[in-house]
């Protein structure tokens, strides 16, 4: 079961939301028209028999310097913001008690009326 978050800052009311685990996917092989094999990634929902033939997981990050939203592949995570070089990234998920880097006066609250199951 996967279970989706809203954290909201308690100073300018910015959202961010994630799904707890992030987006699970498996890699499937496609012969391209010139008969090159590339890999590709299949993103699984919840519920899905799919599951186990997943392999990685792509989630939101934000960077609480500069604000970016990107997204990381747990199969090649990254340690610096891809904007701004920062090493303050956090996935989305965690971001609840962090300083807000857009009004940089608040902190990230969960949202206790937002909450979904898939």
């Amino acid at each position: 079961m996967g279970q989706r978050f809203r954290f909201v800052c308690n100073s300018c009311d910015c959202a961010i939301e994630a799904w707890e685990g992030g987006h699970p996917y498996y890699v499937e092989s496609v012969v391209t028209k010139t008969g090159a094999v590339k890999q590709r990634k299949r993103y699984v929902n919840h519920p899905s028999s799919a599951v186990s033939m997943c392999v990685g997981s792509d989630s939101l990050h934000v960077c609480l310097s500069c604000g970016k939203r990107f997204v990381v592949d747990s199969e090649a995570p990254i340690t610096v913001c891809p904007q701004c070089r920062s090493s303050e990234i956090v996935d989305a998920i965690g971001v609840e008690q962090k300083p807000c880097p857009y009004c940089r006066r608040g902190t990230f609250e969960m949202d206790p009326s937002f909450h979904i199951i898939s």
